[in-house]
Order: C-alpha cells, then sequence, then structure tokens
C-alpha cells in the first residue's frame, strides 16, 4: 500500500478512531499502547510519538511526565489529535521517512503501525534512528500474526470479523476491515521477526528486545540508539 492510499485510508476515520480500533482489537489496543509506553525509561525528557494519529500514545506520554511532539501525514488525523491534547503536545504534519528534525534531536521515539505503510521498512527506521539521541529508548508497537491454535481463531477474525463489523461501523471503517488483515499478514510473510530484528540493528538500534502480546495479536519491539 502507498503512502497516498495510506492517507486516504485514515482520513475519515479521525473521530472514531479511538472508540473503533479499541473494538476491533476486542479491548487489546489501548493494554499494547500502555505497554509500548512502559518500554522507555522513567525519568521524562523529550520523545518523538510517530504515526501520532490522534495521539493515543503521546497522550500516554505525557501522563507518564515526558515532553512529546508527535507526527502524522494526516491532517485529519492530527485534527483529532489536536483536540484532545490541547497544547500539550506539539503536532508536526511530516512523513516518517523524511523527518523534519535535527539529528539526535529526541531523547526517545516511539511508533506504531508504521512499517507496513512505507515503501523501505529500512531506510525509515535509519531515518527514526537519526533523529534519536545515541542512547535513547526506539520503541515500536504493530499487530502480529499470531501461530499455534490462536492462528485459527485470527484468522477469522481478519477474514470475516473485521470485514462485517467495517460494514455495520461504515464511515471507512468498511475499507478498513477488507484491508487491515491481508496487509499484516503480508507485512509478516515478508518481514518475519528475524529480518525485522536485523533492519533495527542495519539502522543503529542495538539491545533489541521483543515481546508478543495477547497470543502473539499485537508485538512491542524495543532498543537503544547506539
Amino acid at each position: 500500500m502507498t503512502k497516498v492510499d495510506a492517507r486516504e485510508l485514515f482520513a475519515p476515520l479521525g473521530s472514531t478512531y479511538d472508540r473503533v480500533g479499541a473494538l476491533l482489537s476486542l479491548g487489546q489496543d489501548p493494554l499494547w499502547r500502555r505497554f509500548l509506553v512502559s518500554r522507555l525509561p522513567p525519568g521524562g525528557g523529550h520523545v518523538l510519538d510517530v504515526a501520532t494519529g490522534t495521539g493515543l500514545v503521546a497522550a500516554q506520554l505525557v501522563r507518564g511526565g515526558f515532553n512529546v511532539t508527535g507526527v502524522d501525514q494526516s491532517p485529519e488525523m492530527l485534527a483529532a489529535a489536536r483536540c484532545k491534547l490541547g497544547e500539550q503536545v506539539e503536532l508536526v504534519e511530516a512523513a516518517a521517512e523524511s523527518l523534519p528534525f535535527a539529528d539526535g534531536a529526541f531523547d526517545h521515539l516511539t511508533f506504531t503501525y508504521l512499517l507496513r505503510y512505507v515503501g523501505d521498512p529500512g531506510s525509515t527506521l535509519a531515518e527514526l534512528a537519526r533523529v534519536t539521541r545515541p542512547g535513547g529508548t526506539v520503541a515500536s508497537l504493530e499487530f502480529g500474526v499470531p501461530s499455534g491454535l490462536a492462528r485459527p481463531l485470527w484468522e477469522l477474525h481478519v477474514r470475516a470479523g473485521l470485514p462485517l463489523a467495517g460494514r455495520v461501523l461504515r464511515h471507512g471503517w468498511s475499507e478498513v476491515g477488507d484491508f487491515l488483515g491481508g496487509s499484516i499478514r503480508a507485512f509478516w510473510d515478508e518481514y518475519p521477526i528475524e529480518r525485522q530484528l536485523e533492519l533495527w540493528r542495519a539502522a543503529g538500534i542495538q539491545h533489541v528486545e521483543v515481546r508478543r502480546l495477547s497470543l502473539g495479536g499485537g508485538v512491542v519491539v524495543w532498543g537503544r540508539r547506539v
């Protein structure tokens, strides 16, 4: 999926994204986001939240005592974030592949559901690492594909449950319901976790760790910028 397609896909979702996103993930998405934020070391600092969307992670970072700048390519999603966060977070419209910040400008960096939407995940990771200071934490959240006994249930959810829910909800969610399962599956086929970790290390992020959550439905990866 191209960057332009992703921008169009998310444009109508801002006002309903938080509530419906939690619903479609069977209540797991908020838990995953909290775990993502918990990977950052305590003590504050300036965090860049990339693909901030409606500011769900940014809001948790603020509550955790961090100074936050949020970046997203969607003006509609940023408008929803601005309504929620007010002046608590600086919000910038920009693409993750070309961030308008100096090298090492941020103490830490988070990103959520991003790499499926970029043409070159390796170069994008290098750009994210560029703006993170040495020693800072880079942490991500992505949908995963469960294995074992959980896989058939996941397939049922993404092949039947999500499309049906999207048609009931409408307002842009029908397209998301049809798209999401195939997008997640294709990403993990091309970038299994071993390959993803190679890209993280090649970008200058070391001591990388992985945690699979909710039987593998969510995957959090984090490491330290060297």
